[in-house]
């Protein structure tokens, strides 16, 4: 436990610096020196370090929005079995728990930027409803695929040690189609190119950074740490699929596990730097790309099963 405890102290204190490789990695992609790998802790201490400024026009659901998207994305790290060992919390079921406490933090952020009254904002988030929608149907096909190999519904039954490997002695080349569309997902989920770009400053194109305009301050800094961290949810599952492999030491695996998580940032840095943002009505035919992927990958593993 205290090591489950220490590994998620560690994720909540290094996801800042993981976003921090997108940044370089594109920065190299243009050209650029970019900013230091530190940025995002400079960023977040800067804000913190300010107040907070608040409309006359918006309730006290604006100040709840901040609060739980980061509530939720550290409850959620507290079930993910980082680097292979078991989480701190785990029981029969909760990957369903998990999708909808991320559903919950979702719900707050897009209520906070709805209590603006603002036409942006609420058109950021009427986007930000519809494509995680998507995404859901995807997900859920993808649990039907965990759930026919393994027979459980339990984060750890895929992700701790010997079982990740196990799905893949079970399953093979269909796992690649999983492991595409759960990098599709992240993609998504995160606001990241080609769904949304959050360096823009286009209201019109954006879907995350419109809903926070009015943000500021340590509300401001509650949203952006809530982010990193689920940016390094979804891309510690995806390293831990393309690393399935057990050491028998945990150091190794750890050090394998950074490795991995590298790789994953570096990669969603090189897609923001060679693919360009789609147009809106597109964006749903790439998120389904991600559901065909997990829906052809379940039927032949149905296929293997049999």
């Amino acid at each position: 436990m205290i090591e489950s405890i220490i590994l998620w102290l560690l994720a909540v204190l290094v996801a800042p610096f993981f976003s921090g490789v997108i940044l370089k990695v594109k920065a190299f992609f243009g050209g650029k020196k970019g900013p230091p790998l530190l940025i995002n802790y400079y960023t977040l201490i800067k804000l913190f370090k300010k107040g907070s400024v608040y409309s006359t026009s918006t309730t006290v659901m604006f100040k709840l929005g901040p609060i739980i998207s980061l509530g939720t994305a550290l409850v959620v790290l507290m079930f993910l079995p980082i680097a292979g060992q078991d989480p701190i919390f785990s029981f029969k079921g909760d990957i369903l728990f998990i999708l909808y406490l991320m559903g919950l933090g979702r719900f707050f952020v897009i209520a906070a930027a709805m209590d603006t009254a603002s036409p942006f904002e609420g058109m950021g988030a009427a986007r930000e409803a519809y494509f995680p929608i998507i995404c859901e149907a995807t997900t859920f096909m993808i649990l039907i695929f965990f759930y026919r190999l393994t027979g459980e519904l339990q984060l750890s039954a895929y992700f701790t040690e010997g079982n990740t490997i196990e799905l893949w002695n079970l399953t093979g080349a269909p796992l690649l189609f999983v492991v595409i569309a759960f990098f599709i997902i992240l993609l998504t989920e995160n606001s990241r190119v080609p769904v949304d770009d959050p360096a823009t400053h286009l209201e019109l194109t954006m879907i995350h950074e419109v809903m926070v305009l009015d943000h500021s301050g340590p509300d401001f800094g509650l949203i952006e740490l809530g982010s990193f961290c689920k940016l390094f949810f979804y891309s510690t599952i995806v390293s831990r699929l393309i690393f399935p492999f057990d050491f028998g030491s945990s150091a190794i695996g750890f050090f394998v596990f950074i490795a991995g998580l590298i790789i994953v940032y570096v990669a969603v840095g090189v897609t923001e730097s060679v693919i360009a943002r789609y147009r809106m009505d597109k964006v749903p035919q790439f998120v389904l790309t991600s559901f065909a992927l997990a829906f052809f990958a379940t039927i032949i593993t149905l296929e293997f099963i049999k």
